[in-house]
């Protein structure tokens, strides 16, 4: 009776570390951890390197005030360009003034338009600074970037 039981025991466990390996076996084999995991992996690790990360947090919020000080610059250098203008220069002068302004206006322009896609991104609007505009307006004629 002692043997019976005992040989039972033994099969059972037998059984158990049999079917153990086997599972063991199909997962490696087939990764199945893995792929089950993939989706939520991938997003963790989409969200250390941005939201979580100390380094991203900071590289946005100052990107901010870099692109609003971009278009301020702009915004500078087509005044002064214009103030030359005003001084009556000659006409070959006045005709690379004007060429100067046009390009001031566009790199105006595209600072604008990247400030703000960036600052319509979810993942970069936790990290603007609350004095800076939410939105910058091409047409206005002065930025005004933090209070």
């Amino acid at each position: 009776m002692f043997k019976e039981g005992s040989r039972l025991l033994g099969y059972t466990i037998a059984g158990i570390a049999a079917l153990a390996a086997c599972t063991l076996i199909a997962i490696f084999a087939f990764g199945g951890v893995s792929q089950l995991t993939a989706p939520f992996r991938g997003e963790t690790d989409k969200k250390n390197r941005t939201v979580g990360s100390g380094a991203f947090r900071i590289a946005t919020y100052e990107e901010f005030f870099d692109l609003c000080a971009a278009v301020q610059s702009s915004e500078a250098a087509i005044k002064n360009v214009q103030d030359e203008l005003a001084t009556k220069p000659s006409a070959d002068r006045a005709e690379k003034l004007q060429q100067a302004i046009t390009a001031q206006r566009n790199t105006r322009a595209e600072s604008i338009t990247t400030y703000n896609s960036k600052a319509s991104q979810e993942h970069r609007t936790a990290f603007q600074d609350a004095d800076l505009p939410y939105r910058l307006d091409i047409n206005a004629q002065e930025t005004k970037c933090a209070a």
